[in-house]
This record gives C-alpha cells, sequence and structure tokens, in this order.
C-alpha cells in the first residue's frame, strides 16, 4: 500500500481533489433543515451519507501526505525472526510496482448520469409539487371557515361538497352519511 501511495498518478490526485472540494461543499449544506427530516427513509439516508462523508474526509486526512520511509531497523528489534524482516526490506527495495489507477468505465459513466438526470427530473416534480402545495395552502388559508362564513361562501369554495350535498337532498338521502342502512 505505501508504494501505491508513493506512485500515485496526476489522476488519481485530482480525483483526490475533486473528492475534497465535493467534501467542502457538502459542508454548506444545511443538513437541519426540514427537508432532511419529513420522511424516516429519507432522514436515515441522509445520516448514512453523512457518516460516509465524515469518514472519506477522515481518510482523506490520514492519507493526504506521503507516507514515511518504513522503518526495517526497529522492525528487527521487535521481530524474532530478523531474516523475514531483512528480505521484506530487500523485497521493498527492489520492487516497483506499476502505479494503480482506475479508470471509470463508460457503463458506469452513463449509468451515474442516467441516476443524476432521474434525480433531477424527480427533483423538477418535487419543486412543482411542493409550489402547488404552497398555493393551496395560501387559499386554504384565506378560506378558512369560521362561523361568520355563510352556506353560500361554503358552496363557493368547495363546490365539490356542495353538488354532492344537493345531490342528496334531491334523492332524499337525508341520513346517508350519518345512519347505517
Amino acid at each position: 500500500f505505501r508504494r501505491w501511495a508513493i506512485h500515485q498518478t496526476s489522476s488519481t490526485m485530482a480525483f483526490s481533489g475533486a473528492i475534497r472540494r465535493t467534501a467542502q461543499r457538502l459542508n454548506k449544506v444545511e443538513w437541519s433543515s426540514p427537508v432532511f427530516k419529513g420522511d424516516n427513509e429519507l432522514s436515515s439516508m441522509v445520516s448514512g451519507f453523512r457518516a460516509w462523508t465524515a469518514q472519506a474526509d477522515a481518510m482523506a486526512e490520514k492519507y493526504s501526505a506521503a507516507p514515511g520511509p518504513i522503518d526495517f531497523a526497529s522492525a528487527k528489534k521487535s521481530v524474532r525472526d530478523v531474516a523475514l524482516v531483512e528480505s521484506l526490506e530487500k523485497m521493498y527495495s527492489s520492487s516497483s510496482p506499476p502505479a494503480l489507477t482506475y479508470e471509470w468505465s463508460k457503463e458506469d459513466q452513463d449509468a451515474k448520469s442516467q441516476l443524476i438526470e432521474d434525480a433531477k427530473a424527480g427533483l423538477a416534480f418535487t419543486q412543482e409539487m411542493i409550489e402547488d402545495t404552497e398555493r393551496e395552502i395560501a387559499y386554504l388559508r384565506t378560506h378558512r371557515t369560521t362561523r361568520e362564513v355563510s352556506t353560500s361562501d361554503m358552496k363557493e369554495v368547495y363546490p365539490d361538497i356542495a353538488e354532492e350535498v344537493e345531490k342528496e337532498i334531491e334523492n332524499r338521502e337525508w341520513f346517508k352519511d350519518t345512519l347505517n342502512k
């Protein structure tokens, strides 16, 4: 692992930088917002995501610097089999493994892009629902039922209920909703 950290490529460093920038942006998210607490499932997912980002931050901090050299001398003092440590030291000094690089496959990129587009579509739908709900709440507040509201006012505000009541009166269904038949 230490060799891998020493031989990081520039693309890996760029990826690490991108993760750090994303983590910094996440610090600006207002996690206490009611939108994250409205649903138990969403709240659970947000908590898991926050834990994951905290773990990623901790790992980024831990592995941000190149590792120090291995102290084989102290290992030789603390291990009974010194020949084993010497062979590991010899192997370590003679090997130069290639740097590990990760290439994001086109299929994965397409799948993630599709997930992002689906999320954007869901966001647009949710925003539309929020706007509709806010309009409905404003309407209900302006047409609040009080003792001063007349039957005519109620018929204007709730035309579907007024129609149902008129139909019940015409059909002489006086106690339809109150008594069992």
